[in-house]
């Protein structure tokens, strides 16, 4: 059995991305090459690795095995080379983030571009998931670093904190979930600050693509409240969505700080959802944070330090 880097990391990218078309291109390898890897690899161990669907391929119970021990090897070889330094000249840092929807769109953009102009050699994979798809990959080890919102169990990683994420609810300025008419705007808007989740379903709604971490999370609670969505249409920002509401064509549930940030350019109104699950802490979490290398380590500095 003889395995080198190449076919480990190749590996690693296949299951990660879920194809061997899309894995062969982050490890710029040939499709035709990467094919002939995985089945050197299958016969050399004389089991399967992958299981070919029409969705792509998942790793068989071996496949998972081997994963591990891939990841392993290359992180042992990433701390090697950190520990090199000095003799590792035009050594990139490579680190696999994901995180949910409010930290990709809300959080994330400033702090990575801050992190990623001071540290030129580091590249960075970043993936929306939900929070329990990402807590899995961090304990498979498919992922380096995890943002999750803190609902979902994380025992067995580390933890730290990141930001606070609030849901609100988005109007325009004379929906009828606001107030009764009055004289005046400004009054209407003071009459109510907040709204339960449920009664909201009553009314139509606009919101995110179908795919987006945030929009499962919501269609999650509305299940559990009984009452599905209306959506009238989907866009694949917040600022669209806030624009759409902002003509009256429906209401949307959006982070707190996409909502002001909205609220400066368009004449809508936010309130504050009742329901617990509307006020969420975002944790960073990784499996161990002795054994990362030293440039995954300095990027979960800076996230946490970014203000």
């Amino acid at each position: 059995m003889r395995f080198d880097l190449t076919d480990l990391q190749l590996f690693a990218h296949i299951v990660e991305t879920g194809s061997i078309t899309k894995g062969a291109g982050r490890a710029h390898i040939a499709l035709a090459s990467a094919s002939a890897r995985v089945g050197g690899m299958e016969d050399s161990l004389g089991v399967p690795l992958l299981l070919r669907g029409r969705r792509g391929v998942e790793p068989t119970a071996a496949g998972q095995t081997l994963l591990h021990h891939a990841r392993v090897v290359l992180q042992q070889i990433a701390q090697m080379h950190d520990e090199l330094g000095s003799y590792a000249h035009g050594l990139k840092g490579h680190i696999r983030l994901l995180c949910n929807t409010t930290a990709m769109t809300e959080f994330l953009p400033e702090a990575l571009s801050a992190f990623m102009a001071a540290h030129p050699n580091i590249d960075i994979d970043l993936e929306e998931r939900l929070s329990y798809d990402i807590v899995q990959a961090i304990v498979k080890g498919v992922a380096d670093i995890g943002i999750v919102a803190d609902m979902v169990d994380t025992s067995g990683l580390e933890s730290f904190p990141f930001r606070l994420d609030r849901m609100v609810l988005v109007t325009a300025r004379d929906h009828p979930l606001l107030a009764k008419p009055s004289k005046n705007a400004e009054s209407a808007v003071k009459a109510r600050s907040k709204i339960d989740f449920a009664q909201a379903l009553d009314y139509d709604f606009v919101g995110l693509a179908g795919d987006s971490a945030l929009q499962q999370y919501l269609s999650t609670q509305a299940a559990r409240a009984g009452k599905p969505f209306r959506y009238r249409v989907r866009l694949r920002s917040f600022e669209a969505i806030c624009r759409m509401v902002e003509t009256g064509v429906g209401i949307a549930i959006v982070p707190e700080t996409a909502a002001k940030r909205c609220q400066r350019s368009m004449r809508i109104q936010r309130l504050r959802l009742s329901d617990a699950w509307a006020m969420r802490r975002l944790n960073i979490c990784v499996r161990r944070l002795d054994q990362l290398p030293s440039a995954t380590k300095q990027l979960i500095d800076a996230l946490r330090s970014y203000d």
